[in-house]
């Protein structure tokens, strides 16, 4: 009769058995997850560290997600330390029950794409919100001083607008948000979202960042 196998059926303390690792929260598939390696590859002590997903604030439909990399060994109790395949995924305590259900993917030509059931819940009140007047690009910055940057802010990143053509908006990412990898997911679901929810002249949002010029740049060109 053929064994049958389980994940859990050989206790860690035993001979040859690999300790038990939980799966990640947040579901990150296989292309997505490629990506993300390659990336960590570039990162010091690439090994040790971990791909790290927070909900950072709350729009009117959406939350705003940032994903950077963080130290296995900095992980603290009560955040959601889980695997897919070789890459650790961790989700910080304050973030789990607002990305139960999530999972992360990697589509051409958006990039990391995050898709999460879990909306914010409605306010009990309206919220004044953000006062927009003016052209295209002076609403625009007004968002960006008013809503967007004090969020990025807390994290080391600003975004920047560096102009419009037509229905376009070209930002610019900087602080902690250039040269990260994952920058595109910051502006994919959290700027893009907003300008275009706030902005109706908006349809697009292009990062025109020069992340190989910032101090932690993910890309190189190839040499040949």
């Amino acid at each position: 009769m053929a064994a049958e196998t389980s994940e859990t059926a050989t206790p860690a303390g035993e001979a040859g058995a690999a300790p038990e690792r939980p799966f990640s929260l947040v579901a990150v598939s296989d292309t997505a997850r490629s990506v993300i390696l390659e990336m960590r590859a570039g990162e010091p002590d690439g090994d040790g560290v971990a791909l790290q997903i927070e909900v950072v604030g709350e729009g009117d439909a959406d939350y705003l997600y940032e994903l950077t990399f963080a130290r296995v060994a900095e992980v603290t109790p009560g955040d959601a330390l889980g695997w897919s395949g070789e890459l650790p995924v961790v989700v910080p305590e304050t973030s789990v029950p607002k990305l139960r259900g999530a999972s992360l993917d990697h589509i051409e030509p958006t990039g990391l794409v995050l898709r999460n059931p879990n909306r914010p819940r409605p306010s009990l009140a309206p919220t004044a919100g953000v006062y927009l007047d003016g052209s295209v690009e002076q609403r625009i910055q007004q968002l960006l001083d008013g809503e967007i940057n004090p969020m990025l802010a807390m994290h080391g990143g600003f975004a920047a607008l560096d102009r419009v053509e037509g229905e376009t908006a070209y930002m610019i990412m900087g602080g902690g948000c250039q040269g990260c990898g994952l920058a595109q997911l910051t502006l994919t679901e959290g700027i893009k979202a907003t300008v275009e929810r706030s902005i109706p002249e908006i349809v697009n949002v292009v990062d025109v960042t020069d992340h190989a010029a910032g101090d932690n740049p993910f890309y190189q060109p190839s040499q040949k």
